[in-house]
């Protein structure tokens, strides 16, 4: 409470004493380390006095009352502060907490000496009661969760900042324990309504009430979330041990078995050499580690935290990666028709040279940003370029095809088919020019929307390919859905044919019954002569990979293609 703003509940208690008492100073006095700081006051300009010889420090100390009758009397106090400032006379009553703390004094003062009558004493104790009511209401609302009755995070982080000031020595654990996720939060309050959510964090609440025993309390810190501390001197492993049976039964709960996963993180830390702060962040990063492990619990883990911080800067920064002229641009990797030997499209593939963190790779990048908002801005970028080379290309004599990965969210957007139309149209350039590549994610999205969607661009002319075909357990049933042209078999299997005989059947089989439903068969990853040959010889009608070129800048793949003095196929209009 200290140094917070004035509070008429607190100002309309020291009005009714200063009246009650006839005197023209009173106030509510907090006693501080060096000061004693008003939180109310009548009579008085400054906010605070020095703690030394002030008679609320005294009533603080002994957490009794406490009279003056004539400060020019008192040989302790009349060269006091007070003293000096002309006060003759003085009555404090102890502001006491429900569990004996005393935090400072209500107290009347006047220029003139004075007497005061048991009677008068007992009401002013009886307003210093009032005050303190006034304080426990004002600590509650801002400390405790209504919905458990236990403290909340603003109190975890004061017993935190306490404890390093309390120096604190030898490593201690904290625990947090998320019952679920948001959706499956939003679910279950949509469903049941919020009664049966009150009713499973009172069931909780109680659980970890008795886990951490008579002498600590648990902390409710999130709508679904608890903090609690190990006992002190534990060992990881022997309370995880524990933190597994706690679990269990918290999963066992006929309250908490509906649409919940529970799940528990860890940090073991220092109180002198981490920071509360770094604690909770810590806290979040473990529980979030925990709900991708089998255990459902997991220690904090450094590495795993850099991890996560690096993502976010990755996804902080690509904003300006999109503004900048010089950090996202596109490389391609061409094709190779095996019967004829002509180079009939290219791979667009998106590179990031982050201006502090170097070349950062696709693999890295992608998955953050496309389940985030930039994911539009992505495919805009990458769409724009894109064209914008094929156009560059036609200029100069090149009729090329350009193939582009398809992100999930991309299939949700209404306005997608609309877009890359008029990017087409904008750079002169055939919808037959663009082939679209559909991972086994995208194609996960069997909606109506998404299946109308990839039919509008079939009729429109737009290639679809399914790429890393075999990788999915899916895969085979999605090839009598799909309206695509081309299926990608991924690189493993190519990387895998020279292994054996029953790896290349694998990859005979693929390319069969690919050939048998009308599609033509691409692979990736080719990267020796031999598996070159290979692919020829099983009838696979085109091969991208390192064996044939790395990927190359635009300029790079125009002088590679002279180079190579091999006739560019002239897609037909």
């Amino acid at each position: 409470m200290l140094d917070t703003l004035p509070s008429e509940n607190f100002d309309r208690i020291t009005r009714l004493a200063a009246d009650i008492f006839g005197l023209p100073i009173a106030a509510v006095s907090l006693t501080d380390v060096n000061r004693q700081w008003f939180k109310s006051k009548v009579g008085v300009d400054h906010n605070e006095i020095p703690r030394e010889k002030a008679p609320c420090a005294n009533v603080a100390e002994t957490k009794k009352p406490f009279v003056i009758r004539d400060f020019q009397q008192d040989d302790c106090y009349v060269d006091s502060t007070l003293g000096c400032a002309g006060i003759r006379f003085y009555a404090g009553a102890p502001l006491v907490t429900a569990d004996g703390y005393a935090l400072g004094a209500l107290c009347v003062l006047g220029t003139e000496p004075r007497d005061v009558t048991d009677k008068e004493m007992a009401t002013l104790c009886d307003l210093a009661a009032m005050v303190m009511d006034q304080v426990e209401l004002t600590h509650a609302l801002g400390r405790i969760e209504p919905c458990s009755g236990l403290p909340n995070r603003f109190q975890l982080m004061n017993d935190l900042t306490d404890s390093a000031l309390r120096a604190d020595v030898g490593e201690r654990i904290i625990s947090l324990l998320d019952l679920a996720q948001t959706e499956q939060f939003e679910r279950l309050s949509r469903v049941l309504g919020p009664s049966h959510f009150d009713t499973v964090i009172h069931a909780v609440s109680s659980l970890l009430t008795e886990h951490v025993g008579p002498n600590a309390t648990p902390y409710h810190v999130g709508p679904t979330q608890f903090a609690f501390f190990a006992p002190d001197n534990s060992d990881v492993e022997s309370y995880m041990i524990l933190l597994k049976g706690l679990l269990c039964e918290i999963e066992g709960d006929s309250d908490t078995q509906i649409s919940m996963t529970p799940a528990i993180g860890m940090v073991s830390y220092d109180p002198q050499t981490m920071l509360p702060e770094d604690i909770l962040r810590s806290l979040q990063s473990a529980v979030q580690d925990a709900r991708e492990s089998s255990a459902k619990i997991e220690l904090f883990s450094p590495a795993m935290d850099l991890r996560h911080r690096r993502n976010f800067r990755i996804l902080q920064d690509f904003r300006s990666a999109l503004a900048a002229s010089d950090q996202l641009s596109l490389v391609f990797q061409p094709r190779l028709d095996v019967a004829t030997g002509e180079i009939r499209s290219a791979e667009a593939l998106l590179r990031w040279d982050h201006p502090v963190l170097g070349p950062i790779s696709p693999v890295e990048f992608i998955p953050v940003v496309e389940a985030s908002a930039f994911a539009r801005e992505l495919t805009d970028w990458v769409m724009h370029k894109a064209i914008s080379h094929i156009s560059v290309w036609g200029k100069r004599g090149l009729r090329f095809k350009l193939s582009l990965n398809l992100l999930a969210l991309n299939l949700e957007e209404g306005d997608f088919f609309e877009r890359l139309m008029s990017k087409l149209v904008l750079f002169d350039v055939e919808p037959n020019q663009i082939e679209l590549e559909l991972t086994e994610t995208v194609m996960m999205k069997e909606t109506e929307g998404a299946f109308g969607l990839l039919n509008q661009l079939k009729t429109a002319g737009v290639q679809l390919a399914i790429d890393d075909f075999g990788t999915g357990y899916s895969s085979l049933a999605y090839l009598q859905k799909l309206p695509a042209d081309v299926v990608k078999i991924d690189r493993s299997f190519v990387a895998e044919m020279e292994n054996g005989n029953r790896e290349r059947v694998l990859v005979r089989s693929m390319i069969d019954l690919s050939h048998s439903l009308g599609y033509r068969v691409v692979a990736e990853g080719v990267e020796t002569q031999e598996a070159a040959n290979l692919l020829e010889v099983l009838g696979c009608d085109e091969i991208q990979g390192y064996w044939l070129s790395r990927p190359v800048r635009s300029e790079a793949l125009l002088d590679w293609l002279i180079a190579r003095q091999r006739p560019v196929v002239l897609l037909a209009g």
